[in-house]
Parts: C-alpha cells; sequence; structure tokens
C-alpha cells in the first residue's frame, strides 16, 4: 500500500484560460489584462502569464513590484508589463533592464520618475476616487504641471466596493472617475476596474480592465453565480486513523471535548501548507464515496502539520486515502468564507506554499 505524507495542490491551467476568455467575452471592447502579481497569486506567474500571451494573444500585464515584472518579461517578449507599486531606487534596474511601466500614485513618486525618465515609457497615474489607498488627490491633480500631465499613457483607479453590485461606493467612485478624468486627462484611455469592477457592466469598464482573482478562480461577484471555473484543488493524506473515547479531548489547548464515542482522522495538513487556524472546530474537510459526498468536522485546534477531524459517520475512511480539502465543491470562497477571511488570500498562501507534491494541467 502506497502512504503520501504531503498533501497534493492540483492546479487547472486550463480553466485559468476558460476563465481569462470568459472574461473578455464580458468586456469585449476593453483590452483584458492579466494580473499576474504575487506570483499569480501564487498559481505561477511566468506559467500563467506565458500561457496567455502565447494561448490567448494576452498583450497587457499587471504586477506589483518591479522584481515580478522583470521575472516575467522573457515569458510575454512584446507586451506591456504595468506595476502597481511603482518606481523608486530599489526597482528602477528591474524598470530599465525589461522595460516596465510604472503605475505613478504620488507626487513624490512623479518627481522620483522625472529625474530617472525611460525612453519610451509612458507611466500610468493612478488617481483617489473613494478607496483612499495610493494615488494622486484632487488638490494634488490641481498642482500638476501641463508638463506634468503630459508625462502619462494612462489614468486608473480602483473600486473599493465592486463585489458588491449595488453599494453607493460604486457609483460614487465612477463619478469621481470620470469627473477627474475629463477635468485633468480627457485624451487618455483609462481604467477603473479589476475583476470585481468587470461585472458591473459597460460603463465601468473603460479602455481596459484588470483581470485577477477571477482569472483563477474565485467569485468576485458574489451577488451571483459564479461564471469562473475552479482552478484549484487541495488534497491530503490520512495518516492515522483512532477511536476517540467518550470524555477524551483533541489537539493543542484541549478545545474539543468528546460527548460520545467518536472515530477520527489525523489529516497531513496544517496552518503550515497555508490552511487557515481560523478553521479550528468550525471547519471541515470531504471524503467522496460514490455519487454520495460525506462531511468530516474538523475538531480541535488545527495545527502546523495537521488537522484532526471527525470521520465517525464516514464510511470505510483508511489510512493513506486522500481527504479533499478544496474541491470543485469546497472552493476557496467557501474556505475563506468559514475561516473569516478571503480566496484571495488563502490561494496566495497556498501556492507559494513548497511542502505541496504539486500537479499541474494544461
Amino acid at each position: 500500500m502506497m502512504i503520501l505524507t504531503r498533501p497534493i495542490l492540483e492546479i487547472n491551467f486550463e480553466n485559468i484560460l476558460a476563465n481569462y476568455k470568459t472574461l473578455q467575452k464580458i468586456a469585449p471592447k476593453a483590452i483584458a489584462a492579466a494580473v499576474v502579481k504575487d506570483d499569480a497569486y501564487g498559481i505561477g506567474a511566468g506559467k500563467v502569464a506565458e500561457m496567455l500571451y502565447q494561448k490567448a494573444g494576452c498583450r497587457t500585464f499587471f504586477v506589483a513590484h518591479g522584481v515580478e515584472g522583470e521575472r516575467i518579461r522573457p515569458c510575454v517578449p512584446e507586451a506591456e508589463i504595468f506595476v502597481l507599486q511603482g518606481i523608486g531606487e530599489d526597482s528602477i534596474e528591474s524598470f530599465k533592464k525589461a522595460h516596465l511601466i510604472p503605475v505613478i500614485g504620488s507626487p513624490k513618486m512623479l518627481e522620483f520618475w522625472k529625474q530617472n525618465k525611460i525612453s519610451g515609457i509612458k507611466p500610468m497615474i493612478n488617481i483617489e476616487t473613494g478607496l483612499n489607498r495610493l494615488g494622486f488627490r484632487e488638490n494634488e491633480l490641481e498642482s500638476l504641471s501641463d508638463d506634468d500631465r503630459k508625462e502619462f499613457g494612462w489614468v486608473m483607479s480602483h473600486l473599493a466596493c465592486g463585489d458588491e453590485k449595488d453599494h453607493f461606493m460604486n457609483e460614487h467612485q465612477l463619478s469621481n472617475f470620470k469627473r477627474l478624468k475629463t477635468k485633468y486627462f480627457p485624451e487618455l484611455p483609462a481604467s477603473l476596474s479589476a475583476s470585481d469592477g468587470t461585472f458591473l457592466g459597460a460603463e465601468f469598464q473603460f479602455q481596459m480592465v484588470r483581470l485577477g482573482a477571477a482569472m483563477y478562480g474565485i467569485n468576485t461577484a458574489p451577488y451571483r453565480e459564479n461564471q469562473m471555473q475552479n482552478v484549484v484543488k487541495v488534497l491530503a493524506p490520512v495518516l492515522q486513523i483512532a477511536d476517540l473515547p467518550k470524555g477524551d479531548f483533541v489537539g493543542y489547548s484541549a478545545t474539543y471535548r468528546a460527548t460520545s464515542q467518536r472515530k477520527i482522522a489525523i489529516v497531513s495538513i496544517g496552518y503550515g501548507d497555508g490552511i487557515p487556524r481560523a478553521l479550528s472546530n468550525v471547519g471541515k474537510v470531504f471524503f467522496p464515496r460514490g455519487e454520495r459526498l460525506f462531511e468530516a468536522r474538523i475538531i480541535g485546534r488545527l495545527s502546523m502539520d495537521n488537522i484532526i477531524c471527525d470521520i465517525s459517520d464516514v464510511p470505510e475512511v483508511e489510512t493513506g486515502e486522500m481527504a479533499h480539502i478544496i474541491d470543485d465543491f469546497y472552493t476557496l470562497d467557501d474556505m475563506g468564507r468559514d475561516s473569516g477571511t478571503i480566496g484571495y488570500e488563502i490561494i496566495s498562501r497556498i501556492g507559494k506554499n513548497t511542502r505541496y507534491i504539486r500537479r499541474e494541467k494544461f
């Protein structure tokens, strides 16, 4: 009998490609830029970028830092690569080597750019419309000279509540963006929406949409059925099965006590593998049995390397079989909901984790 000790991460790149093409259809008049920051949310930026470049004709990419753009440049030789965190002393060499485009969001960074211009590059300006994160405030826009405004080739902003269709902030930011763009950058092409805003309709799409989380299967429009295909599956081996007598405790800090005789499985995955510790005593793993799916509740504290789950009502669990942690029927979004976070954070933690056996489908 074969026994594994490491969890398995399955990544379906075919579904990433399908999701990208679906999003293109939702915003047919806009450039569909692919966001591959944070190593493509942990999936693998080089592989994702190269696939979209070759198989979908994507020619516009976004990363967070210059070093990320430099890493993917060989995979997308003729593409435009925008850098959301902008340019500084720590990244200027990456910009020069890889011909990257900075997104500039403050007067200080604009001054740095003007002192360190790269020939043939026109930055994108980020303007603040309500999120109150990076971006020029209106008083700072007013201070820009005509020459300053001519530095830029694009104007962008970012929605705060794009995942809530009827939230008042969407119209508030759209109105602000239109007003500020018309006043200060009337000739420039524009980008307001990331994945979530893309679903809000043509008025929010402008000349470019920035496709990130939805491309990786996350539901960025939770008010509607998820149109994206699942990209990630996580499975973990059962290392041991044991009886838990009535009255016995489970796990660190003894947070669970059996009120009746139970059967438990110790599963080889934990917070060291990116699974949120907040799932302690509230999360669940799954065991498919033919057409039926059985849930096994996580009991006790989730530890660095192990989950203990109650399999009393799951038939014929065996040492060595794989528990399903994330799957089509229990997605990143579901785990995010149950652990009090979001699917974005979970995929980022899991995708970059080196403890997984990684299986990829192209």
